[in-house]
């Protein structure tokens, strides 16, 4: 069974740095995607970034130039560098996997989820 578990999320003051990480157990594929997902209260799930077998990266809008999603020689830790944070990144952030190779940043693309990993960007 596939398991994605994250961390590394906390409070930071707006202008700060945090690097999330996701660690994918009971998986092995030639084809994938994994992607960070966000939502905040009251709010739609939105996608983030993601990253296929290729390391190929899509960015949403809002967090490019800023985060940046990377996955370990393994291909089995998925990390996203968040900079220059501000205050409407706080939500809770996901990990999400599927074993087809989309690269989308739509929720329903993908199949396997973690728990999450709150940050708080406040003074």
């Amino acid at each position: 069974q596939v398991q994605l578990v994250e961390s590394g999320g906390g409070l930071v003051q707006p202008g700060g740095s945090l690097r999330l990480s996701c660690v994918a157990s009971g998986f092995s594929a030639s084809r994938y995607a994994m992607a960070w997902f966000r939502q905040r209260p009251g709010k739609e799930r939105e996608g983030v970034a993601t990253i296929d077998h290729y390391d190929i990266t899509v960015y949403a809008d809002s967090v490019k130039g800023r985060f940046t999603t990377s996955q370990d020689s393994t291909r089995n830790i998925l990390f996203l560098q968040m900079n220059s944070l501000k205050p409407e990144d706080s939500a809770m952030y996901y990990c999400a996997l599927n074993a087809v190779g989309n690269l989308s940043l739509r929720p329903g693309s993908y199949n396997v989820w973690g728990q999450g990993t709150l940050v708080t960007v406040s003074s």
